[in-house]
């Protein structure tokens, strides 16, 4: 798994999939952005992004947007003000899969320029 998750794109996913392992989803995460959090039943990853207004957050959220279009595969986001924040999981599968890490560094990559 050394390739760069940007330089991926996400798979559509048919549900008949099964989710990431514990361990699978350890090692993907070290691909990912340090705060990238997952969740105790490994069925969600969670980052929080500051920003110094709403304008800022808004805008990072239009960007979130755009990369979730172009990859098929959308987060559930919260908006408020200085602040949004981005949950990932493959619906269709109840967990996580290699396409919520591709997200996630997509997001990153676009929170850092």
């Amino acid at each position: 798994m050394s390739e760069d998750l940007t330089q991926k794109k996400c798979q559509a996913c048919e549900g008949y999939e099964d989710p990431l392992t514990a361990s699978d989803v350890q090692a993907f995460k070290t691909h990912v952005n340090e705060e990238w959090n997952v969740s105790e039943d490994n069925v969600w990853i969670t980052r929080e992004f500051s920003f110094e207004n709403f304008a800022e957050a808004l805008e990072f959220v239009n960007t979130v947007g755009e990369i979730a279009e172009s990859e098929g595969h959308h987060p559930d986001i919260e908006l408020s003000f200085g602040k949004a924040v981005v949950h990932l999981s493959t619906h269709a599968i109840g967990g996580l899969s290699e396409n919520d890490f591709i997200m996630a560094a997509k997001i990153d990559e676009a929170y850092e320029q």
